[in-house]
């Protein structure tokens, strides 16, 4: 996999002082905040600096006590692994203890296992590789990215039985996120790179046609009539609280260049500078799946080709699909979930394993942090890489359907199934 970083690190931008990508000659000039990434990095991350060229202590000393910890960081780093990684950086001065440092402070989560690390930069998941990979398998299912090959498939016609029933399913969402190549990843970006995923992001919007036609909204300069406006929209995102986010750096800064895109139909949304450089969101109330997924595939095309008119590229390369902040979002980076109402369902004793053997997972209709409280939930893809786009919505439509039969047969006196276990990751 070290082919797929060469350029990276050949074209980083503080070195040649312009983006990179495919027409990143044709692009040099176009307003990148050259003062900015002249700077470099470096006098922004003095830490990172000294901790890659002042080790007064052995590796021994330096690792951390994960003996309380329930994360895949935890249960993957080993003091060997430390030792040989521990005085390594990216050539964004990116480190191992950076990258870690999430899953040091918060030893677990009441509701799920998380991953307990970042990346900060695209080489990260190069560098950092003997850690990154047995994190990736372990929360991936199996997936081995020295190995495997991850597909990428936005053919929304492919989508079968893409509407369900609305009487038990509220709203229907499909996310996922883009990371620009050539600027580092939120935990470790400056404020001119911050800035310039702003500047080159908003740019590439503002030429969107049709449907999907909108304005952007930045959190700093808003007026209070908009505000209240995406509040009362739930589009408005928030400075992050959970220790999850800021122990990782999400937060610095707050709110410079961030912000929140949204199309004049309120259906297609992009959120920038949260916890990747961008989220793209199709979402809508009721159960048409088909046209979300179709919304969402036509939009992420269309902004891909936009940036790329700007000399600029996604990350991705073919092991790891699109590459974001946190390894559990490698791949497709996609979410599509459903709120659901499973009144019956929800006191089955059997509904988790029916969950697990869906891939499917359930959440509060808060997000991530929030337990489902009721009998709403939202459900979604447990699995993002190792599976394209349209296989992992598909495997939600399938799954949201047999959920919805288990309730009808539930309100009818009947008994329910629990399904096959699905296989999580196709041997590639």
């Amino acid at each position: 996999m070290a082919s797929s970083f060469i350029r990276a690190k050949q074209l980083h931008p503080r070195d040649v002082g312009g983006p990179r990508g495919p027409h990143a000659g044709a692009a040099a000039g176009a307003g990148i905040v050259a003062s900015g990434l002249a700077l470099n990095r470096d006098s922004n991350w003095v830490g990172a600096a000294m901790n890659t060229g002042r080790r007064f202590y052995p590796a021994s000393a330096e690792y951390p006590d994960l003996r309380k910890h329930n994360n895949c960081m935890a249960s993957s780093l080993t003091p060997a692994v430390y030792a040989h990684l521990y005085d390594k950086a990216t050539p964004g001065g990116f480190t191992l203890d950076q990258c870690i440092q999430t899953g040091v402070d918060n030893a677990g989560h009441p509701f799920i296992k998380t991953v307990g690390m970042v990346a900060g930069d695209e080489e990260s998941y190069e560098v950092f590789a003997d850690i990154f990979n047995p994190v990736i398998k372990e929360r991936h299912n199996g997936y081995d990215p020295r190995k495997m090959v991850h597909s990428t498939d936005l053919d929304h016609s492919k989508l079968t039985h893409g509407v369900m029933d609305e009487r038990y399913v509220l709203s229907t969402r499909v996310r996922s996120g883009r990371s620009i190549r050539g600027l580092a990843l939120p935990p470790a970006c400056t404020r001119a790179e911050r800035r310039e995923v702003e500047r080159v992001v908003t740019s590439a919007l503002a030429d969107l046609k049709g449907d999907l036609k909108g304005r952007y909204y930045p959190l700093c300069g808003m007026t209070d009539c908009e505000q209240e406006q995406l509040i009362s929209d739930h589009f408005l995102f928030d400075k992050p609280v959970s220790p999850l986010l800021t122990s990782a750096g999400m937060a610095r800064d707050w709110p410079d260049a961030r912000g929140i895109w949204h199309n004049n139909e309120k259906n297609f949304l992009v959120w920038i500078n949260e916890e990747d450089h961008t989220r793209l969101i199709s979402m809508e109330k009721g159960g048409n799946m088909k046209r979300v997924f179709e919304r969402f595939c036509r939009g992420v095309k269309e902004v891909e080709r936009l940036i790329q008119e700007r000399g600029w590229e996604f990350m991705w390369n073919k092991h790891l699909g699109y590459v974001l902040t946190c390894p559990s979002n490698l791949g497709t980076g996609l979410r599509a979930g459903v709120h659901v109402r499973l009144p019956l369902l929800a006191k089955d004793r059997r509904f988790g394993q029916v969950l697990l053997n869906l891939r499917l997972q359930k959440r509060g209709t808060g997000g991530v942090d929030t337990a489902a409280v009721g009998d709403t939930f939202d459900i979604s893809n447990l699995d993002r890489l190792g599976k394209s786009e349209v296989e992992l919505v598909q495997m939600v439509v399938d799954g949201v359907n047999y959920l919805i039969e288990c309730e009808k047969r539930l309100e009818r006196g009947q008994d329910i199934r629990v399904p096959p276990p699905l296989l999580s990751t196709p041997a590639k």
